[in-house]
């Protein structure tokens, strides 16, 4: 007990030293004007691509309740911390049956392969995707807002090839017979019906998915398009849901890199996508399904610093000339940086998880984005594109795949507890405001110091402030002239931890920590 005791005091004083020494330094003051509004907020999500369907299927209940619990829920512990980061979307992939090929599909390995509700003779099976369906229902039984439903491969019977992906049969078209363009449009609605009559209602359909790519490589589920492509597509996916009665609005068009929203990249079919779809000549953007929101994965445009900057001052002056939402819907690391590296390897601390934080924060402000959505929800690659790690328990074989089908360890991530800062407390509905600090800095300066954002809700008067410290020193912000009542920080040593505050003129923003300032206005 004695040494409990001294540890305790230990801890107390090391504390008081830092807020005495913290105090020393500059204090930044903070400055929001709600009279300045921005985008409102639709969410923050995550897919259940190609890992959900063993997890949610074979593994044990108890390690699958946890994982649901991180990804969805909204409750506190004993101590105020968050449990989970209470996704707000959740997107569900419909499958076109390469799991049911197996080898033959050309895909080796069989967790980046998907089943398909509808057989080569049109009969459906809603046995299908179990473990995705498994998700599925504890997203909806969690509360998360808004379920998105997406596609990137029409069912194998029907393409071109007899594939998921692409080969040089189709040269950057869509890999759909010609005469199956009203079949594919029918089969994601009667998805969306089946699902309709379960009582779980998508609010979103997706039905393109990087239109860019080629899609040749014999890795996963894919196909290219071009604009034109899409558009009959998206067409016949409206008169679709026009005739089922269905509310879901369909979302366009998951452009591969932000370039090709604004430019053609040298992609003149498949690119410029803003104009083509939302311009004065635009032929989807008056269809009554269509959401006014175009939806782009800013995969490489987020190394160097410069580039993450201008590109997305670029694609903003383009949304506003054309009065459109903007989502950032698909994310994971891909190209290689002097901050993190590339991809390859997990890195589940705090580096990945900052930088992650900082292209957060550069949508959100710069391109004004209205949701913000990792891509794979949990992985089982060593690999940064996951927020919750999987691997199969075995300590010599940690990536075996065979045995991590029905049980394995789930490691929880930087990465993951940090999008919580954002997801958890930044809720569907809340408009950005603007916020400053008292500092001369320029944009590329502050994307390596303090970030700031906040948000507020009109109904409740809820305030929300998210402050990034990519700094490798702490910084003190004063917050005195708000209503703020809570902090909560993740860091080398927190998760989403709930800091309680004592002085609002002298807020600790720990070095490379990412912070959620909660209250009212």
């Amino acid at each position: 007990m004695l040494k409990r005791k001294i540890l305790h005091i230990s801890f107390l004083f090391v504390g008081v030293i830092l807020v005495c020494n913290a105090q020393k330094q500059d204090v930044l003051k903070v400055n929001i004007d709600r009279d300045i509004t921005y985008q409102t907020i639709d969410g923050f999500g995550a897919s259940d691509a190609w890992r959900c369907q063993f997890v949610g299927e074979y593994w044990p209940e108890e390690k699958k309740e946890r994982i649901a619990e991180l990804l969805f829920s909204k409750e506190v512990d004993a101590n105020g911390s968050p449990k989970g980061i209470g996704l707000s979307i959740w997107r569900f992939y419909i499958g076109s049956g390469t799991s049911e090929q197996g080898e033959g599909s050309g895909i080796k390995n069989e967790w980046r392969r998907a089943e398909s509700f509808i057989d080569v003779k049109g009969n459906y099976d809603w046995n299908k995707q179990k473990g995705q369906q498994w998700f599925l229902n504890k997203a909806k039984s969690y509360g998360v807002d808004k379920l998105l439903a997406f596609s990137i491969s029409a069912p194998v019977h029907w393409t071109l090839n007899g594939k998921g992906y692409n080969d040089d049969i189709v040269s950057g078209e869509l890999n759909l017979k010609e005469d199956k363009y009203d079949d594919y449009a029918a089969f994601m609605v009667r998805v969306l019906e089946y699902f309709k009559s379960q009582n779980i209602h998508f609010d979103y359909i997706s039905p393109i998915n990087e239109p860019q790519w080629e899609w040749e490589k014999k890795t996963q589920e894919g196909t290219p398009a071009t604009n034109e492509n899409i558009v009959k597509l998206t067409q016949l996916l409206n008169t679709e849901i026009e005739a089922s009665n269905l509310d879901t609005k369909i979302v366009l068009a998951e452009a591969a890199d932000l370039r090709w929203l604004y430019s053609n990249f040298n992609k003149p079919k498949r690119g410029n996508q803003i104009e083509y779809f939302f311009g004065k000549n635009g032929t989807v953007k008056d269809l009554d399904h269509i959401k006014k929101t175009i939806s782009g994965h800013s995969y490489f445009t987020t190394w160097p610093v410069d580039s993450l900057i201008a590109i997305r001052q670029k694609l903003n002056k383009k949304l506003e000339n054309h009065n459109i939402d903007y989502w950032q819907s698909e994310f994971c690391i891909l190209e290689k940086t002097d901050d993190i590296g590339s991809g390859h390897k997990r890195d589940l601390g705090m580096n990945t998880a900052l930088y992650v934080a900082r292209l957060i924060h550069a949508d959100l402000s710069l391109a004004n984005a209205s949701s913000w959505q990792w891509w794979t929800a949990l992985t089982n690659a060593d690999f940064k594109d996951g927020l919750i790690y999987l691997d199969s328990g075995l300590s010599d074989d940690l990536f075996n795949l065979d045995a991590m089908k029905t049980n394995g360890d789930y490691n929880d991530s930087k990465l993951l507890w940090a999008f919580g800062n954002y997801a958890r407390f930044v809720r569907p509905g809340m408009v950005r405001v603007q916020i400053s600090l008292n500092q001369n800095k320029s944009v590329k300066e502050r994307y390596n110091s303090v970030m700031l954002s906040a948000y507020e809700d009109s109904k409740t008067s809820k305030m929300v402030i998210v402050a990034i410290n990519y700094a490798d020193k702490d910084k003190i912000i004063d917050l005195s002239n708000y209503s703020i009542n809570a902090q909560y920080r993740t860091s080398k040593e927190e998760n989403l931890q709930k800091i309680s505050i004592k002085d609002k003129k002298h807020m600790l923003i720990k070095a490379r920590s990412v912070n959620t300032f909660t209250g009212t206005y």
